[in-house]
């Protein structure tokens, strides 16, 4: 009886596991979610650049605050990019879609270099911070210039 339950579940499981991934996503829910996460990250980008020019005083429990919550939400965007999910609203290019390979690779360095610095800005070390914050902005400016509209 216990190996015919642990069955059912099993294959209720899978099953239901399957429907889920089946799911479509509206493509404007998508866009939604996506936005709402670099609208995030740009919120804690943003106080950074002002630091690292020399705009804004440096506080290196902001700036680790910052890059923390920037490595966490990079880990989120790659997952609001479904098939068919552009939208007139959206800045992405279908070259997003057509060049799926290229695309995930540049956010998984964007969710790498996010990773680093936060690493880096908990150490404390400012100018190491500085860096590492220069590096991740590359990674961002390097997928804006392939696959998002200006």
């Amino acid at each position: 009886m216990r190996t015919f339950v642990l069955l059912v579940i099993t294959v209720l499981g899978a099953s239901l596991g399957s429907t889920a991934s089946a799911v479509a996503v509206k493509p404007e829910t998508a866009v939604n979610y996506r936005q709402g996460i670099y609208h995030a990250i740009l919120w804690n980008f943003a106080p950074m650049a002002q630091m690292v020019q020399g705009r804004q005083p440096w506080n290196q429990a902001t700036f680790a605050q910052g890059a923390a919550r920037i490595a966490f939400y990079s880990q989120q965007l790659l997952e609001g990019f479904p098939p068919g999910s552009l939208t007139a609203r959206s800045e992405a290019k279908p070259a997003i879609w057509q060049h799926w390979t290229e695309f995930s690779t540049k956010m998984r360095n964007f969710e790498n270099a996010s990773a680093t610095l936060a690493m880096v800005a908990k150490s404390g070390d400012e100018a190491a911070s500085k860096v590492a914050f220069g590096k991740t902005a590359q990674t961002c400016k390097s997928c804006h210039d392939a696959f998002r509209k200006e």
